[in-house]
């Protein structure tokens, strides 16, 4: 599997665990404070690598000390690199995660560079040479860029896939519906789905995005686990009871697992079960990069872990 995660790049600053920001002055000690890589590109490329992938990523961020740090934590864990554009007028995208004790992380987000990625920036040649091309947070470049980008990969035999960053309630069929027909792993959550499509039921959201050309639609559902509709129906896939520390990532990890086991030729109901996995091995720790599984380890889990009820 040789995969571009292209799209969202963003640098996390997570504090644990935080119950309230003091008032004023005044300060709170806290048990842990990290700085990861992160975001719909490049947190999904963190556990793609992890799993076996060779991985490239590519997206915007800026020429500043928090881009640097943002690409060395990508190349740390094996990542390449070398697509990503680096902005000398636009500072990194960052988030600031103030983590509650049950794992709850709101979120403090400076958009950055992201925003400024285009058709001018993707590295056409070295994208046909690969097998599989991610686009995380496709609505922040435009609908028609996007599609662009997908339909050049399909047009090479590149399977595609995408998921957005854009809370549900942000969204519009309008910003994601060029795109589809374009797409053949389609990873949102549950509160995009209803958002995007403008639908008040789960299963005719999911319905709606496959019939305006979506191959696969694989809804991510927090603690419900997810749901995996295609043109043959829907199949729940549990999640697996974990001590969450940190839900931080947890979808990126999804969309890991899940396309790491589409790369091995695993159908998707068992592609999300791998992703699944993932996704509670990352939600242990604090951060995108918890963890140091591999691809036997996170199937070892999805084999004797506990699924919930």
């Amino acid at each position: 599997m040789k995969v571009f995660t292209m799209g969202v790049h963003v640098l996390d600053v997570l504090v644990r665990p935080v119950e309230a920001i003091p008032e004023g002055q005044g300060a709170t000690l806290v048990e842990d404070i990290r700085m990861t890589a992160a975001g719909t590109a490049g947190g999904t490329a963190l556990t793609l690598a992890k799993l076996g992938a060779e991985v490239h990523s590519a997206g915007a961020v800026g020429a500043d000390p928090s881009g640097d740090l943002l690409v060395a934590l990508l190349q740390r864990a094996g990542v390449g690199t070398e697509f990503l554009v680096r902005r000398a007028d636009t500072a990194t995208s960052a988030s600031v995660l103030p983590i509650r004790p049950n794992g709850d992380r709101p979120s403090l987000h400076l958009l950055g560079a992201n925003i400024t990625y285009g058709p001018d920036d993707v590295p056409w040649d070295a994208l046909v040479r690969a097998t599989h091309l991610h686009l995380g947070g496709p609505e922040l470049i435009g609908v028609d860029a996007a599609a662009r980008i997908l339909s050049y990969a399909r047009d090479h035999g590149v399977v595609t896939s995408v998921d957005l960053l854009a809370p549900g309630v942000l969204g519009s069929f309008e910003q994601i519906e060029a795109a589809l027909p374009y797409i053949d792993h389609f990873l949102p959550n549950e509160d995009q789905v209803l958002g995007f499509t403008g639908e008040e039921d789960l299963l005719r959201g999911a319905r709606k995005l496959l019939a305006a050309g979506a191959g696969v639609v694989a809804v991510t559902r927090g603690g419900e686990g997810a749901l995996v509709v295609t043109a043959d129906g829907a199949e729940p896939v549990p999640a697996f009871v974990v001590d969450v520390v940190d839900t931080t990532g947890c979808g990126d990890a999804f969309s890991a697992g899940y396309l790491r086991g589409v790369s091995l030729g695993r159908t998707p109901v068992d592609a999300a079960v791998l992703g699944s996995a993932a996704a509670a091995l990352v939600a242990q720790g604090l951060g995108s990069d918890h963890g140091t599984f591999d691809l036997a380890a996170a199937d070892a889990f999805a084999a004797t872990a506990t699924c919930h009820a």
